[in-house]
């Protein structure tokens, strides 16, 4: 992430300074970007007098060397004392009006800040991977981040000619709130014996317009980082079921099957290993589509009740942070709220549980026969 934050910085102009606490990451990070950008050469992107210049403005260094940088964005490991203690670090070093942001998916913005001298510096700038391909961009400010920090770090990353939303400094922030649905209620479904992981993949591919099912995604991010994520929201949020961490992840966490990086996860990845056939079943797809649908929608009314971003930039995130084929509220208009709200009512009814509580803000739109966007 670092490395692509670096390349993406110096593409616009900037003159960039990257560290590491491992000498290696550097070296690999070097040879990353190499990589980058004799893939944009060869698709004509740039120039190779222009990759040149891009390489050179990223110089690597140490600490010390950031006292003159404007913008410090660290990616280190998502632990809150290893970024509380990077912090410190850096105000030791850089000037009184560098900002300092942090690439975190997860933790809290204010208590980031609350080590540092100066807390209203700090903000959320979270990348999505590859930060050099993925458009999207969360801008996170925490309870203590000035307004002017909020506005000048908004503003630098969209003349990076990428997309931004303005997100509450909640558990997940956008995507990773609203997307838990996605993994978590495809786990329940397997786990039910309702239909296995090819069934459900296919389903959410083929039939819901997906980039990837649920399972093959989870592979692909690895299942290390995927469960991490939602045990972190599980935790975050007082243990609101909704976020339940499954115990089908915990297993595959725990034997260290990641997925793709490890060679296998939910399916196989070595040698000569194939994926298995799923059972193409309309009516069984459409279920599970409809649900999986359903309890998304159902997270993202709830993510604009609490005012954690508005609906346009909710819609803007899952389409661009995470490729869903529509923005989920404009899905809802779609289905008809009355229709989703009777799903999730349905769910709620057969198991019982709060996990399957409908958002208050679906019942209030449905009653008043209202939809999340006109025309």
């Amino acid at each position: 992430m670092g490395s692509g934050i670096a390349q993406l910085a110096a593409m616009h102009g900037h003159a960039v300074v990257l560290d590491d606490s491992d000498p290696s990451a550097l070296l690999r990070a070097t040879a990353a970007t190499a990589k980058n950008l004799d893939r944009l050469v060869e698709k004509g992107r740039l120039t190779p007098e222009d990759a040149k210049a891009v390489a050179d403005r990223i110089v690597l260094t140490s600490l010390d060397d950031c006292r003159d940088c404007s913008l410090v964005i660290e990616a280190v490991i998502e632990n809150l004392e290893a970024k509380r203690d990077l912090f410190a670090k850096l105000e030791a070093v850089v000037t009184d009006d560098a900002i300092l942001a942090t690439n975190t998916s997860s933790l809290s913005i204010a208590a980031i800040a609350r080590g540092c001298r100066k807390p209203e510096r700090v903000i959320g700038i979270h990348f999505f991977n590859p930060p050099t391909v993925m458009p999207l961009v969360e801008i996170v400010p925490g309870l203590t981040t000035s307004d002017a920090i909020t506005t000048s770090s908004r503003s630098l990353i969209d003349n990076w000619g990428l997309t931004t939303v303005l997100a509450s400094d909640t558990p997940g922030f956008i995507v990773n709130r609203v997307a838990r649905p996605f993994y978590g209620e495809a786990l329940r479904i397997y786990e039910e014996g309702i239909a296995d992981m090819p069934t459900i993949d296919w389903a959410m591919r083929e039939l819901g317009g997906f980039k990837m099912g649920p399972f093959e995604l989870m592979d692909f991010i690895g299942n290390d980082v995927n469960f991490a994520v939602t045990r972190s929201i599980f935790e975050a949020t007082y243990f609101d079921p909704r976020y339940k961490p499954s115990i089908t992840q915990q297993r595959l966490f725990e034997s260290g099957l990641f997925g793709k990086k490890s060679g296998r996860g939910y399916y196989e990845y070595g040698p000569g290993a194939t994926l298995p056939k799923p059972t193409e079943d309309n009516a069984l797809g459409n279920r599970i589509l409809e649900r999986i649908v359903a309890m998304l929608i159902n997270e993202a009314a709830d993510a604009v009740l609490f005012r954690v971003a508005s609906a346009e930039d909710i819609d803007t995130a899952m389409t661009k942070g995470v490729n869903y084929p529509r923005g989920l509220l404009a899905w809802a208009d779609e289905i008809g709220i009355p229709a989703v709200l009777s799903r999730i009512e349905s769910l709620q009814a057969e198991y019982g549980e709060d996990r399957y509580r409908p958002s208050v803000l679906l019942r209030r739109m449905s009653a008043a026969g209202s939809t999340f966007f006109t025309g």
